[in-house]
């Protein structure tokens, strides 16, 4: 099946849902049924489970971890200035933060780049992009344990956590996340009516 975020290193086997993830089963059985076109790469998880512990940069230069967004649902997408796919994806990831993000929804766009800390934050501006907050990991720590992991074998990898801090889908490479089928996907994952 597909890797997820419990992995076991070196035996390359998923485990049981964790305890504190199985009503997270329901989302993303409800999601995996929006998996198709444009977001036909989505791959529901069979076994929510907590993500690996990695901590990024906020927007106000503070440490975050992903257990700060508990209590409201986060696609975490990392991403590059050097990666083209990644964007591609960026205004697309942008208008999705417009149309669904709120106090229970919002995109969480990682800038990996370990080089000029300044040039994502200048790309974003020079590019349009407007909703989304700027978080990074400049160190390449989170990419090496998401390697690890699993998650990432190359950009952009997307990973759809719901409010109980579980992982419940998880995409490796680009999608059209303004595309009424990510809407859709995104609107199920998060229990609105479509």
């Amino acid at each position: 099946g597909a890797a997820t975020w419990v992995a076991l290193p070196g035996r390359g086997q998923q485990s049981a849902t964790a305890p504190e993830c199985r009503a997270s089963e329901s989302a993303a059985q409800r999601l995996a049924r929006f998996a198709r076109g444009e977001v036909a790469a989505v791959v529901a998880s069979k076994n929510p489970a907590r993500p690996p512990d990695v901590d990024f940069v906020g927007p106000e230069g503070q440490a975050v971890t992903l257990a700060d967004f508990k209590g409201r649902a986060v696609l975490v997408n990392l991403w590059a200035t050097w990666c083209v796919p990644c964007r591609q994806e960026m205004p697309a990831l942008d208008k999705l933060q417009a149309a669904l993000g709120g106090s229970d929804f919002e995109v969480v766009a990682i800038n990996v780049d370990t080089r000029s800390p300044e040039k994502p934050k200048t790309w974003l501006a020079e590019n349009g992009i407007r909703h989304l907050a700027y978080y990074s990991e400049p160190t390449g720590k989170l990419l090496q344990v998401l390697q690890r992991s699993g998650h990432v074998i190359g950009l952009p990898t997307t990973v759809l956590v719901d409010a109980a801090g579980c992982e419940i889908a998880l995409l490796k490479g680009p999608a059209e996340w303004a595309g009424d089928e990510a809407i859709a996907l995104v609107r199920a994952a998060l229990g609105r009516s479509t």
